[in-house]
């Protein structure tokens, strides 16, 4: 910092009540005397001179009257005074000299002004001190954050009952897993880079407030379209809450606190995971909790799922009215007075919980950036609303892409393409991964349950009832004559080269049961949901299909569902011990170490899957490959908040959050394409990215002693 703004003793004012005026204008006064006198255009907020407002007072009552009070000759003929015509001329003549100045220059003064105010700022808060007020504010960002993991695995648990409900393809399931990660990616860079412009707060409210909307609506439609739009809808909302939730906390915590406190918020995302993973498990299971109206609508226990998860996200949108701008994004658009009652409001929060009310905030005014944004402003009393909304939104759209360009510049053109790599490499191991390992586990259940089928060779059934559950056979060669198949159910039954012969079907459901071959006479289907497609090369001789059943009908109890519950929930309890690691071993270990020793131990632990052969084995390389991974990405989260300015912080981690999200979605559709297939190509494929991006995170630069431009 230059010689200009030393001063030593900026916070070093005595407990006197006596001295304490001239002791706060001796603490904020610059040392060499470059700002002795008062500037009216030095970018600065003060108070008014209490002296000299003395002075006038003690002179009116002692005269009786001042010579500004009388009254001009020529005031009463529309004449100006003299005095106001000067007056007008020196206000104006520095607004007229920087319309001639060169843009450069101003963006060069404006650099200079926020190098000062950083390090004035990082004083403040360290005068503020980390107390009730950012712990308030911890928990109510940590509502949202638990929101956004909980959102990455609703879908995934929903899948199994709402393809009940909807008749979904498998193409439509994939569609709706990844349906969420799309949504996600465009509002981070949407919202993160609205909310550099607009402010944390209210681009958070807009954020959340979207996301438990449509996700609210999304457990009461009933059609597929509808239900993919409004998790669409809901995911932006959420995707762009976790930028803006990182920049707004940062800017409340000193320099010493910063990297801590970050790594600690991180532990609400797990412990989404595990409230959507023990919700899950406690309630999708209750398949009759809910109600119907007609044979059109239902509400099964899925959507009551859908609808508890959404609590984390109101709750945070209702706490969230309650907790101030931040002071930091304020005082980058000027807004002097607003910013310095926050700060004062934290100030006296976390005296009075210390215990020390006394204590005054020092503080009289702040540096404030030269403002060189151009915003064009229609007054209500010219054009239409459209023609003023146009505007706003034009103008908005060039300052958030100005923003985007920005972080291209050659001063963070490096930064930026490296964190983009590692953020990339990151999303696309981990979360390929985490919907690896439990395809995994549903195919070695698979395996192991096709290993138990029964087979019935050349079985002959006369004048039989069947009304109980046939499950995981396959019939070969039979003949079924006379026989009644009522009120029963087919799971994974195959009957193959068979004759049925004047059988009769009523009241039928079945899950994934086919007739090969077969030959069926005179046979009659009542009430069935035993469709065409299920008939692979049969002879159907005078047989007829009457009142099918419409819609999805499957209500079997998977109990692989409740393992995939305690997959999920053990794989979110696991990443607790490292979340812990990192929070302790952040500002004494560094960012960067943390980011390049978490993913190469993470590498390590995806070779060990090729020794992952059964479901336990599988499920407890899930948890330690968790639990090593977290570190890296708390620290990926905190380098990104520190190496970007205020007012390009959310627009940058918006940009690499949905790079991230987009990382995600190729995991995803990669892995999952390899399961029952290979563990080869998606256990290289994640180890060779973990090294390849935590080698080339070691070339960013360390940022724990840097104060928050």
């Amino acid at each position: 910092m230059d010689d200009g703004y030393r001063n030593t003793n900026l916070y070093q004012g005595s407990r006197d009540i006596g001295r304490e005026t001239n002791q706060v204008s001796d603490d904020y006064r610059y040392q060499d005397g470059t700002y002795e006198g008062y500037a009216p255009n030095d970018g600065y907020y003060r108070g008014g001179d209490e002296s000299a407002h003395e002075e006038d007072a003690q002179s009116d009552v002692t005269e009786g009257h001042d010579e500004d009070d009388e009254v001009y000759e020529g005031e009463y003929q529309g004449i100006p005074h003299p005095d106001d015509i000067k007056a007008k001329q020196k206000k104006r003549a520095p607004e007229a000299a920087d319309e001639y100045r060169d843009h450069a220059d101003l963006m060069a003064e404006r650099m200079e002004d926020e190098e000062q105010l950083a390090h004035q700022y990082e004083n403040i808060i360290e005068e503020c001190g980390h107390g009730r007020f950012q712990w308030t504010l911890f928990f109510v960002l940590g509502l949202a954050l638990m929101a956004d993991g909980v959102e990455v695995f609703v879908v995934g648990f929903v899948l199994p009952s709402a393809e009940k409900d909807m008749c979904l393809s498998s193409s439509n399931k994939g569609m709706l897993g990844l349906i969420v990660y799309l949504g996600m990616m465009v509002g981070a860079v949407v919202l993160g880079g609205l909310a550099d412009k607009l402010g944390r707060k209210k681009c958070l409210i807009i954020s959340l407030a979207i996301n438990a909307a449509f996700a609210f609506l999304s457990s009461f439609v009933q059609g597929y379209g509808f239900f993919l739009f409004c998790r669409l809808i809901s995911g932006l909302g959420i995707g762009g809450s976790l930028p803006i939730v990182f920049a707004y906390f940062s800017e409340f915590l000193s320099r010493e606190k910063r990297g801590e406190h970050l790594s600690w918020l991180c532990m609400f995302w797990m412990i989404g995971g595990i409230f959507a993973s023990a919700m899950a498990w406690s309630i999708i299971p209750h398949y009759g909790w809910g109600f119907s109206m007609g044979t059109k609508y239902h509400f099964h226990s899925w959507r009551v799922f859908v609808l508890v998860c959404s609590l984390p996200c109101i709750a945070s949108l209702v706490a969230l009215k309650f907790m101030p701008e931040s002071p930091r994004f304020l005082l980058e658009i000027g807004k002097h007075d607003e910013a310095w009652m926050i700060l004062k409001q934290v100030h006296d929060t976390n005296m009075r919980a210390k215990g020390e009310p006394e204590r005054v905030f020092t503080v009289s005014y702040i540096k404030t950036p030269k403002q060189v944004d151009e915003f064009i402003e229609i007054q209500s009393s010219t054009g239409t609303w459209y023609q003023r909304w146009l505007v706003r939104f034009t103008t908005t759209f060039k300052q958030v892409w100005d923003n985007v360009l920005y972080c291209l510049t050659a001063q963070y053109r490096m930064n930026t393409l490296i964190l983009a790599v590692v953020w990339f490499t990151m999303a696309l191991s981990y979360y390929g991964l985490i919907v690896w390992f439990p395809d995994m586990i549903r195919y070695l259940q698979e395996e192991a349950y096709e290993s138990r089928v029964k087979i019935f060779d050349e079985e002959e059934v006369l004048h039989f009832t069947f009304n109980f559950t046939l499950e995981n056979q396959i019939h070969r060669n039979g003949e079924y004559k006379n026989d009644k198949f009522i009120g029963m159910k087919f799971k994974e039954v195959r009957f193959e080269d068979s004759l049925f012969e004047e059988c009769y079907f009523e009241d039928v459901t079945s899950s994934e049961t086919f007739f090969e071959n077969c030959t069926i006479v005179s046979t009659v289907f009542y009430n069935t949901d035993l469709y065409e497609h299920k008939f692979i090369n049969c002879r159907l001789i005078n047989s007829t299909f009457q009142m099918p059943k419409e819609g999805c009908h499957l209500d079997f109890e998977e109990d692989n569902d409740f393992l995939i519950y305690l997959v999920s929930f053990l794989g979110s309890l696991s990443v607790l011990p490292g979340n812990i690691i990192s929070a302790l071993l952040m500002d004494k270990i560094g960012r960067i170490k943390m980011i390049g020793g978490s993913m190469l131990i993470s590498a390590v632990c995806c070779f060990f899957l090729f020794f992952g052969n059964s479901e336990s084995a599988m499920i407890g390389w899930q948890c330690l490959f968790c639990g090593a991974s977290i570190a890296a990405w708390n620290a990926l989260d905190v380098i990104t908040v520190e190496l970007y300015p205020t007012n390009k912080r959310a627009t940058a981690f918006g940009i690499l959050n949905g790079l991230c999200k987009f990382g995600a979605i190729l995991g995803n559709s990669i892995f999952a394409s390899f399961v029952g297939i290979t563990k080869v190509v998606p256990i290289l494929l994640a180890s060779s990215a973990l090294v390849g991006g935590g080698l080339l995170a070691l070339r960013l630069p360390e940022t724990r002693d840097q104060v928050l431009m």
